[in-house]
């Protein structure tokens, strides 16, 4: 039998630690943000317009050198958004109107030749 101090104090924890395991990240701009490798990938939606925004920890990165492709759900299924810099940020065009907050995933490639990948939460 589990003590009832350990099981009150396994209980309290599962409450405290539920909703930060639900939170969900927002972007300055109201995107979502994806951690993709040692970046942060905040990606915009507004019609068919997609928009990537990178930074490097609370550093803006330019988009010069960058490419990459969101995988989004579009009409229940996945597609793929090729996106290539456009001033200080990657930009595509999916191929229907999203949700300002589609589901999916962000792929880039960095001016090295790396590359990483990340969830939108």
């Amino acid at each position: 039998m589990i003590p009832r101090c350990v099981l009150a104090g396994l209980l309290a924890g599962s409450v405290i630690a539920t909703p930060l395991q639900a939170h969900e990240v927002a972007g300055s701009r109201g995107g979502r943000v994806a951690d993709v490798g040692r970046y942060h990938a905040e990606l915009v939606a507004a019609g068919e317009a997609v928009e990537v925004f990178l930074s490097e920890g609370d550093r803006a990165l330019p988009a010069a050198g960058f490419k990459g492709t969101a995988i989004l759900v579009v009409d229940g299924k996945p597609a793929r958004v090729p996106l290539s810099p456009a001033g200080d940020r990657l930009a595509g065009r999916a191929p229907a109107i999203l949700g300002p907050h589609p589901k999916g995933a962000v792929q880039i490639t960095a001016p090295d030749g790396s590359t990483a990948s990340g969830r939108l939460p």
